[in-house]
């Protein structure tokens, strides 16, 4: 992994909290299974319906039935989800938002249907990675500093021909009590472009309206442990709070329209004692 790739202290052991009122596990079967058959109604949905390139697909699938299938897949997990703040605007824009978890991906999609940023290794997966294509996916290059100017340009091209582009820009996923700072270069994008900037914060909340850690996929976290510890959570709720546009031209520099996307502390600092794992990102963006 490159040094300059941007890394959080956050680790399960260290950060994420066992739920104390667990679902069953018939419960947590059934959430999961759900979850399942909603992903591959909307793999068929890709596969069989809309083509072969992502300008057909986005053409043809309504941003409403994105957004409800994004939904249901977050509530069918077990996760209450609250979305709160202005609408996304059309046309060309910048999705941003804090990383937590593997659902702020759907929840972020929810607020707008959006071109994600994937690191160029998921084109070779095996099926995942035509499905991805598929569905619009900007690949970048993760581990070569050379190729940020060229992963930069493509980005501000999407945003030019309209598109949403949504982006982490902290470039970890952090455990929720605290969090990264905003990298710029996605930034550049946005101001290449002359669109404007959508922040979006997510946190997640216990029945008792403290922060959760549970969804939080950090560290060497695994998917397969993060998706049961979310499903034999209970009451989770995923609040969604879509900020303030800010609007092209208001900032001269990548910096500044960083600095004015970037979210308030969500909660104490990241633990600096103790034995830190440096993990590799799970981030979908690591600008």
């Amino acid at each position: 992994m490159s040094a300059w790739l941007p890394t959080a202290p956050c680790t399960p052991g260290a950060c994420v909290e066992r739920s104390r009122h667990a679902a069953a596990v018939p419960r947590a079967v059934l959430r999961l299974a759900a979850v399942a058959v909603l992903l591959l109604a909307g793999i068929v949905l890709v596969l069989t319906q809309f083509g072969r390139g992502p300008r057909r697909v986005r053409g043809k699938i309504p941003d409403a039935l994105v957004r409800r299938w994004c939904r249901w897949i977050v509530r069918a997990a077990g996760v209450q989800v609250r979305v709160t703040g202005a609408a996304a605007p059309a046309g060309g824009l910048l999705l941003v938002a804090n990383h937590v978890s593997w659902l702020d991906i759907p929840l972020l999609a929810a607020v707008r249907p959006a071109r994600m940023l994937a690191k160029s290794e998921i084109r070779r997966w095996p099926v995942a990675g035509r499905l991805v294509a598929r569905a619009g996916v900007l690949f970048i290059e993760r581990d070569r500093l050379r190729a940020l100017p060229d992963t930069v340009a493509a980005i501000a091209g999407a945003l030019r021909e309209g598109a949403a582009v949504a982006a982490f820009p902290e470039g970890s996923t952090w455990c929720g009590r605290a969090r990264g700072t905003f990298r710029r270069a996605v930034f550049q994008a946005a101001l290449d472009a002359g669109v404007p900037v959508q922040p979006v914060r997510i946190r997640y909340r216990t029945a008792q309206r403290a922060v959760s850690t549970a969804p939080a996929f950090v560290g060497e976290d695994t998917l397969l442990a993060s998706l049961w510890r979310v499903a034999t959570a209970r009451g989770v709720t995923a609040e969604v709070e879509v900020g303030p546009v800010v609007p092209p031209g208001s900032h001269r520099d990548r910096r500044s329209l960083a600095e004015a996307a970037q979210p308030a502390a969500p909660g104490t600092p990241a633990p600096r004692h103790g034995h830190q794992e440096k993990a590799p990102s799970k981030s979908m963006c690591p600008l």
